[in-house]
């Protein structure tokens, strides 16, 4: 792992792009890097490694907020890590919740698809004359 690496070459190294490095950057979720005296940013191993443990929470679909918080355990790691297998546990939960909502959408959706069956004009289309109508529901 190459050490002093400019952000392009971090970016193609942890396959993410620049855009995501500068927001992480912004958000404080990667520290800043010091810089060359013509103001480039020097990354070192230390930053790969915390953009990969980044893009590992966010493919397990964390928040940055989640992210921060875990961090903020992993940079202390003399720290009991009990609060992490809670919050863990909390995302479960969450990712449960949610999965039980995209059922509900997909159930809905289902329905609104049997209003329309075959070649119709738009104007006779259940599907277009469902959505445009007052009823909304929310259940």
């Amino acid at each position: 792992m190459k050490e002093n690496m400019k952000i392009g070459e971090l970016a193609r190294q942890v396959r993410c792009s620049v855009e995501t490095i500068r927001f992480y950057e912004k958000e404080g979720i990667l520290p800043p890097p010091p810089r060359t005296v013509g103001n480039y940013r020097q990354y070192a191993k230390r930053h790969v490694e915390r953009l990969l443990f980044v893009r590992r929470c966010r493919s397990f679909d964390m928040t940055l907020d989640e992210i921060r918080r875990l961090l903020q355990v992993r940079d202390t790691p003399q720290d009991d890590c009990t609060a992490v297998s809670a919050f863990l546990d909390k995302h479960i939960e969450q990712v449960s919740t949610r999965i039980s909502e995209l059922e509900q959408l997909k159930a809905q959706l289902g329905s609104l698809r049997q209003r329309c069956n075959g070649a119709r004009t738009a104007e006779q289309c259940g599907i277009l004359q469902e959505l445009g109508s007052s009823a909304v529901t929310t259940d």
